[in-house]
C-alpha cells in the first residue's frame, strides 16, 4: 500500500533509522586520538587486534582515518535524500574511563575526542537503551551523556536516574509538532540487571516483553505526547544472531501500535537486519542490523553476516503517522566504511528479508535509486 500520492510534501516526514552504531575498539584504535587499547576479553586483550584482522580480511586503512571515513558512500545518499530526523543506536560509551564493567566479557569505548563522527552524518537523536553504553561503570555512562549533550546530540534510554533514562529524546519539527524518540532495552539482550537505572541512580531503561510492560509503556508515552507529535519506540532486545523474528516481540510491538503509542517500533540486537512488518499502517522495524562495527576479520555465522547493514528511510504521514513509504539502503562495511555492496551482499540480504517478510506480509521492490521499497498488504 502507497498512501504518499495524496500527501503533499509538507505534511510529510522523513526519519532515517539505523541499527547498532559500534565505533569503539578496532574503529576507536584506526582514529588520530583514541583510547587506551586494553581490552578485558576472554580472548582478546588489546584493540588494535581488531584493526588488524579488518586489514588482514580486507586491505590496509588510510591510517589514521577521519570522522568521515567511517561513513563512506551513506554521506553522499544523507546528503541527497535530507532526512528530516536521524537515529542510530549507539552501542558504544564515549568516555576515558579505565575500569571495565566487573564479570562482563566486552567492552566498548570510543575516545570523546570522536564524537565528532556523529555530527558528520548529522545524527540528531542516540538511543543509549543497549547492552554496552555502560560497559565501562556508571563513569562511563556520565561521561558518554556529557559527551554527547556538549555535542548537541540528543539521547534516550539512559540517564542520571530512572526518570532521565525512561524519558524521551525530543526533536523539534518544522512547522511545529515534535518527534519522541523512547528507549528502551530488555534482559535477553544482554543488558546486566544491575545496569537498570533507579530512583537514585544512572543506568539504562530496562523493559519485559509482557503486556503489562507495554501498557505501562504506552501510558508513559501518553503522558509526553502532545498533539501534533509523532513517536519512535526504540527497543534493544533479543539474542544476536537470531533465524526469525520471536512472538514474544510481534505481541510486544502490535500492542504498542495497537494503543496508539508508537508511529514506528526501531528494533534492534541481533547483529543482522530482520525482516520488517506493517501493522495497522505502522513500520515495526524486528532488527536493523549492524549498521557499523569491528568484526571484519572475524566472519559470518553461518549464513548470517554482520557486514551489511542499512539506512531505511520511513516517509510518515504528519497527521497520523501512517507509513507512507520505507525505501531500504543496503550498505557493507568493509576497511572500517560503509561502502556500496556487491551483488553477493545484496543478493543475500535481499532473500533474508523476502523470505522472513512472507509471513509478515512484505516484499521487497527494487529501487531505481538503489536498495529496495517495503511493499505491504493494507
Amino acid at each position: 500500500m502507497d498512501r504518499s500520492a495524496t500527501v503533499s510534501a509538507h505534511d510529510e516526514l522523513l526519519v532515517v533509522l539505523a541499527g547498532d552504531v559500534m565505533t569503539g575498539r578496532g574503529i576507536d584504535q584506526a582514529f588520530a586520538r583514541h583510547d587506551s587499547p586494553e581490552l578485558y576479553e576472554p580472548w582478546v586483550r588489546d584493540a588494535r587486534e581488531y584493526l588488524r584482522l579488518a586489514e588482514e580480511a580486507n586491505g590496509p586503512l588510510p591510517r589514521p582515518i577521519d570522522h568521515d571515513w567511517v561513513w563512506g558512500d551513506a554521506l553522499a545518499e544523507l546528503a541527497r535524500v535530507r532526512p528530516d530526523v536521524r537515529i542510530v543506536n549507539l552501542e558504544t560509551a564515549i568516555t576515558t574511563a579505565d575500569r571495565p564493567w566487573p564479570g562482563k566479557g566486552i567492552h566498548y569505548r570510543m575516545h570523546p575526542a570522536n564524537v565528532g563522527l556523529l555530527a558528520r552524518a548529522g545524527i540528531d537523536a542516540c538511543v543509549l537503551a543497549n547492552n554496552h553504553v555502560m560497559d565501562w561503570g556508571r563513569e562511563g555512562l556520565s561521561e558518554t551523556l556529557a559527551v554527547l549533550a556538549g555535542a548537541g546530540v540528543r539521547t534516550a534510554g539512559a540517564g542520571a536516574d530512572a526518570d532521565a533514562a525512561n524519558a524521551p529524546a525530543v526533536h523539534p519539527l518544522p512547522g511545529g509538532g515534535r518527534l519522541l524518540v523512547f528507549a528502551a532495552a530488555t534482559r535477553s539482550s544482554g543488558v546486566p540487571a544491575d545496569w537498570a537505572a533507579t530512583a537514585a541512580g544512572p543506568g539504562v531503561a530496562l523493559v519485559t516483553l509482557d503486556d503489562r510492560s507495554a501498557d505501562a509503556l504506552a501510558a508513559r508515552i501518553a503522558g509526553h505526547r502532545r498533539a501534533g507529535d509523532r513517536v519512535v519506540v526504540s527497543l534493544h532486545w533479543g539474542e544476536n544472531w537470531v533465524a526469525r523474528v520471536p512472538d514474544a516481540h510481534r505481541a510486544f510491538a502490535r500492542r504498542l501500535v495497537d494503543a496508539g503509542a508508537a508511529d514506528v517500533v526501531h528494533g534492534h540486537s541481533s547483529h543482522h537486519p530482520l525482516p520488517i512488518e506493517v501493522h495497522r499502517g505502522k513500520p515495526i522495524l524486528y532488527g536493523c542490523g549492524d549498521l557499523i562495527n569491528d568484526y571484519e576479520g572475524i566472519g559470518p555465522r553461518g549464513e548470517l553476516r554482520s557486514d551489511v547493514g542499512c539506512l531505511y528511510f520511513a516517509r510518515l504521514a504528519r497527521q497520523d503517522g501512517m507509513l507512507l513509504d520505507l525505501r531500504i539502503v543496503p550498505y557493507r562495511l568493509r576497511r572500517f566504511r560503509l561502502s556500496t555492496p556487491d551483488a553477493d551482499a545484496t543478493g543475500w540480504l535481499e532473500r533474508l528479508l523476502t523470505d522472513g517478510g512472507r509471513e509478515l506480509g512484505t516484499s521487497l521492490l527494487r529501487d531505481p535509486d538503489g536498495g529496495w521499497r517495503l511493499a505491504w498488504q493494507s
